[in-house]
């Protein structure tokens, strides 16, 4: 990983089709427990990620509005406004959004170096559509580095079974 600590807070767009807003508010140097929180947004109907999976990290989604519906293991649910998530690390996961309003949370990370993923893959990601081999390949070794894994393929029937919407807004 590239060295965090003279790194900038950001606010980028990435994630499936770039539809999950990231800004971070508090980065792993502000203090000395490590944990990071990113504020994400993500529109109606919108998908944020494929599958994926975390080595080394722990999330804690906090709904401050809207509805998040979550997929870990082969348990589904949804988290209303005011409730809270955990996404531990080792397990497939990933997150929508139900509509019909905006999704707004806090993403508690923790150790928090993987708060800097959403700014260095904001560099990586085309403004729009696919990765060129380019990209994909500096992708795959964004995702090596932290030891976080996707699974593409599982994009089709997420957006399938969820009744989510396929291109971007």
């Amino acid at each position: 990983m590239t060295d965090t600590t003279q790194r900038e807070k950001y606010s980028v767009s990435v994630g499936f089709n770039r539809n999950l807003g990231a800004e971070l508010k508090v980065a792993p140097r502000d203090g000395e427990n490590e944990v990071a929180v990113v504020e994400h947004t993500l529109a109606p109907g919108k998908l944020a990620a494929p599958l994926h999976r975390h080595t080394n990290e722990d999330e804690i989604s906090y709904i401050i509005e809207g509805r998040m519906g979550v997929q870990e293991g082969d348990n589904t649910f949804v988290v209303e406004a005011g409730e809270s998530a955990v996404k531990g690390r080792g397990i497939w996961h990933t997150f929508w959004n139900p509509g019909p309003e905006s999704l707004r949370f806090l993403e508690i990370i923790t150790p928090g170096d993987f708060a800097w993923y959403f700014a260095e893959a904001d560099e990586i990601l085309p403004d729009n559509g696919e990765p060129d081999a380019d990209a994909a390949e500096k992708l795959a070794t964004l995702h090596d580095q932290y030891e976080f894994e996707l699974c593409p393929e599982s994009v089709p029937e997420l957006i399938e079974q969820h009744g989510l919407e396929t291109g971007e807004e």
